[in-house]
C-alpha cells in the first residue's frame, strides 16, 4: 500500500492545505492525500486525489519525499503547482471539512506534524528542497 500527498502551491508561494474529516481531532489541518491505485503512477495519484478533494488542477513536480511508512506501506510526496486558471470547487465533503491556501510561515492551529516539514520545504535533516521548477530525471513511479 502507497501513500502519496501532493504539496500543492499556488502562484504566490502558499500551500494547499485541507481540514480532513476522519483525521484526529486537532490535527485535521494537511496536504492532499490519498492511497495509489494498482497500476497508477504516483504523479497521476496526486493528480487524482487534489482533484477528487477540491476540483482543482493540478501539474505535478519533483519527488520530495521517499520513506517506509506505518504497516510496510510507502510513503511519498512530490510538489505540484495550481494549473493555470484553476480555483478550488466543489469539495468532497465525505472527506474534506474546508480547504485554503496558507503561507508556509502562517499555518492554522491542527496541522499534522509530519506535513510541516514538506510545507516549508525542508527534508527530515532541515534542508530546504529545490524549486518545483528545478529539471527532474524522466522517470514515473507506479503502484505494483
Amino acid at each position: 500500500m502507497v501513500g502519496v500527498t501532493g504539496v500543492v502551491r499556488d502562484p504566490d508561494g502558499r500551500v494547499l492545505l485541507l481540514r480532513h474529516r476522519m483525521w484526529p481531532e486537532g490535527k485535521q489541518w494537511g496536504l492532499p492525500s490519498g492511497y495509489a491505485k494498482r497500476g497508477e503512477t504516483f504523479e497521476q495519484t496526486v493528480v487524482r486525489e487534489v482533484r477528487e478533494e477540491t476540483g482543482l488542477e493540478v501539474e505535478v513536480g519533483e519527488l520530495v519525499y521517499l520513506r517506509s511508512g506505518f504497516q510496510l506501506r510507502l510513503e511519498v510526496a512530490y510538489e505540484a503547482v495550481c494549473a493555470p486558471g484553476s480555483s478550488i470547487g466543489r469539495l468532497n465533503s465525505l472527506e474534506i471539512l474546508e480547504a485554503g491556501w496558507f503561507a508556509p510561515d502562517e499555518l492554522p492551529d491542527g496541522v499534522m506534524d509530519g506535513h510541516v516539514p514538506l510545507i516549508r520545504g525542508e527534508t527530515s535533516a532541515g534542508e530546504r528542497r529545490g524549486d518545483v521548477g528545478e529539471e527532474k530525471p524522466d522517470r514515473k513511479h507506479q503502484a505494483a
